[in-house]
């Protein structure tokens, strides 16, 4: 019996054996380093090597910037490094290797974009200081686009403070955001604007005072900083003066809230002047400046050109039929208000006949003992 068994327990203890020989034939190992174009570990890298004979895929995560794995079927592989997680699901690849093959045996494969930039660099025929140049450059433009990502979350988390209401928190954040970078227009545009909607909640005059001022001063700033852009800009773009002209319309309210209507004027017809096709606003809003500070004539005439720039604007006709209407005269009991005074209410209401003024400028023309003469919005007699 003993000679019947004695050769299959030897046949399968060689077997058992021998099984793990032949798995070890099955599979590899990779390994590797990631390292970017500063020569630096890409810690949060992730490696994927895609088998080009079956599709299979293995996603390896690096450690600080090395990644290493087990299992790994031999054959021809398509190797692609990704920054982060994030990049890989986005499909964002930094650099990638073709047929490469991976052994039963341990495999290593290194990702150093340094070099390769080094490599395509010399295949196209540039010099090591060229090389280094370009570099430089490269590095200028990542540093950049960090610092625009900081920036842009701050403007982002200020604004969402302000809708809140929380200027203060808004101030603060953007005051941050120009000491991080103090040549961005953008930056002290939005502070002057923090501060000068600030201002409108202080009840303490001083307070308002010197949060207006602290408008006035970025906005300033704001405008400096556009301008020597504009001026060192070999290109035009229309849109600068947009955004210039903006500046100068918000520098003129806090300038007329503090109360220098002459500095508001100037910043005003400079908007008008830099847009052309928002005169109509800006010499409106100059307007109210001048109505505020009880300079009437002057008042007049600024809704006289806002009105030549808009002659559909209907508030100029009201806001210039109420600084006229504050020109009247007593004559006995009857109010005598100068000529073109009823032509303004009744021009109003003909362009807004149910406007939020309708029914105060219908008061003012009864008070000179003037009708409201308007065809608008009636419909004409048929012709027989």
């Amino acid at each position: 019996m003993k000679r019947i068994f004695a050769p299959s327990a030897l046949i399968l203890l060689m077997l058992v054996v021998g099984t793990p020989a032949l798995f070890s034939q099955s599979s590899g190992t990779v390994k590797g380093s990631c390292k970017d174009a500063q020569g630096n570990p890409i810690a949060d890298a992730i490696v994927v090597y895609a088998n080009q004979d079956n599709g299979q895929k293995y996603i390896l995560k690096c450690k600080k910037g090395e990644y290493f794995s087990l299992g790994i079927t031999p054959g021809t592989y398509n190797v692609t490094l990704y920054k982060n997680a994030d990049d890989q699901k986005a499909n964002k690849e930094l650099f990638h290797y073709s047929h490469f093959q991976v052994s039963a045996e341990e495999t290593t494969l290194d990702f150093d974009l340094k070099k390769e930039q080094e490599k395509q660099a010399q295949g196209q025929g540039l010099t090591p200081e060229q090389l280094k140049q370009r570099q430089e450059q490269e590095q200028k433009i990542a540093k950049e686009n960090m610092t625009i990502k900081q920036l842009n979350d701050k403007i982002v988390e200020a604004a969402n403070a302000a809708k809140t209401g929380d200027f203060d928190q808004a101030i603060s954040i953007l005051t941050e955001a120009t000491n991080i970078d103090a040549t961005r227009d953008v930056l002290w545009a939005q502070l002057a604007d923090a501060y000068r909607s600030s201002a409108l909640k202080q009840t303490d005059p001083a307070e308002r005072a010197k949060r207006l001022q602290a408008a006035v001063e970025d906005y300033q700033k704001a405008i400096d900083l556009k301008q020597k852009a504009i001026d060192a800009s070999a290109k035009k773009d229309p849109q600068d003066n947009l955004r210039l002209a903006a500046y100068y319309n918000n520098l003129g309210e806090a300038q007329g809230k503090s109360g220098k209507a002459d500095d508001a004027i100037k910043s005003y017809a400079q908007a008008a002047q830099l847009n052309p096709q928002g005169a109509a606003g800006y010499y409106y809003n100059e307007g109210a400046v001048l109505t505020n500070a009880g300079k009437v004539d002057d008042a007049i005439a600024a809704f006289d050109k806002c009105i030549a720039a808009d002659p559909n604007k209907a508030d100029a006709y009201y806001q210039k039929g109420v600084n006229m209407i504050g020109k009247a005269t007593l004559q006995g009991d009857k109010m005598v208000a100068p000529p073109g005074t009823a032509e303004a209410f009744q021009k109003y209401l003909e362009l807004q006949p149910n406007g939020p003024y309708a029914d105060v400028a219908k008061q003012m023309l009864t008070s000179i003992g003037a009708s409201v003469e308007t065809g608008f919005g009636k419909k004409k007699a048929a012709k027989k």
